[in-house]
């Protein structure tokens, strides 16, 4: 089965997790779903918002076992690409598998993680095969966090995605830490992205997203590396919010209307090869 999609970008989710509250579970989690997220109400979502495609995430809940979004990928692959989470000796022809699926980029959660050594050989290895693929790699951790993990990363020549705004402390981009001033220096310099997605997550006001986003358009000096993400459904957070709440939000954030095409459409297609033209409706 497909999707009866003309295949043109009128937007794109870049961020929105799919589960089933009874496949099998990692065994060191931090979280337990106890209801279902599936593609068809995810999908629906994207519907009622006028957007195209999608980026489905691999939740760490599952761990490495990424058959359920791979089967979401092959059922709708003219709409949805994929994040997958692997270990880092994955072999060249799993990673086929996953690409041949719609995976254009694996996840590392690091939240409430040890930090490991990023730059050993067995992770520049995986770093590696992925920037020749194309792919990216997305990170989930505190600003403030990210020196020991982003550079040695950043040196592979991957693309390398920053989750929900960076996930700042108080919810604001302060540019007299030397930690969040260092971050922002990272974004002139190397081929590092940022999702603007889950202010929640860090309890990060309307006015501090506002200020965040002028801030890292002013670090890049463009916009060319900010994407857009719901973060559906929403984990923890059920009750605070939902799909078309964060797609008002993102309205509001990115008022201008060649802006918002450019996080919306152009920067997310490059990004998560989407190969399609067509026009925003918003």
């Amino acid at each position: 089965m497909t999707d009866q999609h003309d295949g043109s970008i009128t937007g794109v989710d870049t961020h929105a997790h799919i589960f089933s509250q009874h496949l099998p579970m990692a065994r060191q989690r931090r979280y337990s779903p106890d209801y279902d997220a599936d593609v068809s109400q995810y999908l629906a979502h994207l519907d009622r918002c006028g957007l195209s495609h999608g980026v489905l995430v691999q939740p760490s809940f599952l761990g490495t076992d990424n058959s359920y979004m791979l089967s979401a990928l092959r059922q709708h692959g003219e709409r949805l690409r994929g994040t997958a989470v692997v270990a880092p000796d994955i072999d060249d022809p799993a990673l086929d598998v996953l690409g041949e699926a719609g995976v254009v980029g694996v996840r590392l959660n690091l939240v409430g993680q040890t930090l490991d050594d990023y730059g050993a050989a067995h992770w520049r290895h995986l770093f590696t095969r992925l920037a020749h693929r194309g792919w990216s790699v997305e990170i989930q951790r505190t600003l403030g966090d990210l020196g020991p993990v982003v550079p040695a990363i950043l040196e592979s020549g991957v693309a390398v995605v920053i989750d929900h705004y960076g996930l700042p402390q108080g919810g604001a981009i302060d540019t007299s830490l030397g930690e969040h001033r260092t971050f922002l220096d990272w974004l002139g310099e190397g081929n590092l992205w940022i999702k603007l997605s889950a202010t929640y997550r860090s309890g990060m006001s309307v006015d501090q997203a506002r200020a965040a986003i002028d801030t890292f358009q002013e670090a890049f000096g463009h916009a060319e590396r900010l994407v857009w993400g719901s973060d559906w459904p929403h984990t923890r957070f059920e009750d605070q919010t939902d799909h078309e709440a964060q797609f008002v939000l993102m309205e509001t954030l990115l008022p201008d209307p060649a802006l918002r095409r450019q996080v919306m459409i152009d920067n997310p297609a490059r990004l998560f090869m989407i190969n399609a033209q067509g026009a925003f409706r918003c």
